[in-house]
């Protein structure tokens, strides 16, 4: 007795009931680093709320002519959630576009829960962040065996603070590869506590507008990174990315392609 067919694979809409309002990652900036899924979405917007100040025109540029476009620079988030709503119910596409990836540093759980209060669902379309699109244009790694194995994605206290068991002090501590969204503006303050816990000659890569046409990329040492900071006069749009990785001795090696390390797939141990 011949199997069944399978059913044909269908693209999963977000205009079901279920999940009427998608929220994209737009990416670090560069159109061609949006995910397909990001850029299907975009592409196929009736209204596209946009986060006009922080991504890139090219990206809000894919959506379709007859696209409405929404710039949220200058509206409250009970403005934005308002049209959001309003349009949903209207039974219109809607994309909420972020830039980076939505998760970090974009507040989208206060926007999640104030549409789930009004009956509509969100599906969140995840982006590259600036972190890895630096790394990407140094052509560095920022995991080297032996040397730092840990990420950390934070940012400074700022006017809206952090908790007190991440603080800057408390991360630093780590040594691990640090990468500080949103503190350009406090510079030295930030400098003068990673001294007290890095070299004073540890690599910071100093990314503005990374994969914009304007980007400019950097890499000076710590005793180096405010005043290169200041010399551009940098206060947005800005990531450090501090790092003993992003100057790597050349013995470093990974023990995974190793002829002496075995694994299930290589001399059959675990």
């Amino acid at each position: 007795m011949p199997a069944p067919a399978k059913p044909e694979a269908t693209e999963p809409s977000y205009n079901e009931q279920s999940c009427r309002v998608m929220i994209v990652g737009a990416g670090p900036g560069a159109p061609d680093l949006m995910t397909i899924r990001a850029t299907r979405a975009v592409e196929q917007a009736e209204v596209l709320i946009w986060t006009d100040s922080l991504v890139s025109p090219q990206i809000a540029a894919l959506a379709p002519a007859g696209c409405e476009r929404i710039r949220t620079s200058s509206l409250t988030l009970e403005e934005v959630i308002a049209v959001v709503v309003d349009r949903a119910r209207a039974g219109l596409r809607v994309v909420r576009l972020h830039d980076g990836d939505p998760c970090l540093y974009g507040a989208i759980q206060e926007q999640i829960c104030r549409l789930a209060d009004e009956g509509i669902g969100v599906e969140v379309v995840p982006g590259i962040s600036a972190y890895q699109a630096t790394a990407a244009a140094l052509g560095r790694e920022l995991t080297i065996p032996g040397l730092v194995q840990t990420i950390v994605l934070s940012r400074t206290g700022g006017r809206t603070g952090v908790p007190e068991t991440e603080s800057l002090a408390h991360l630093a501590a780590l040594r691990a590869s640090l990468c500080l969204y949103l503190s350009a503006r406090h510079v030295e303050e930030v400098q003068t506590e990673l001294l007290r816990h890095y070299p004073a000659d540890t690599p910071v890569a100093i990314g503005y507008r990374v994969s914009w046409p304007d980007q400019w990329l950097t890499v000076v040492p710590l005793h180096e990174m405010a005043a290169a900071s200041r010399q551009r006069e940098l206060i947005r749009t800005t990531l450090y990315v501090i790092s003993p990785a992003l100057a790597p001795p050349e013995a470093a090696r990974s023990k995974l392609y190793s002829a002496s390390h075995q694994h299930l797939f290589r001399g059959g141990a675990l």
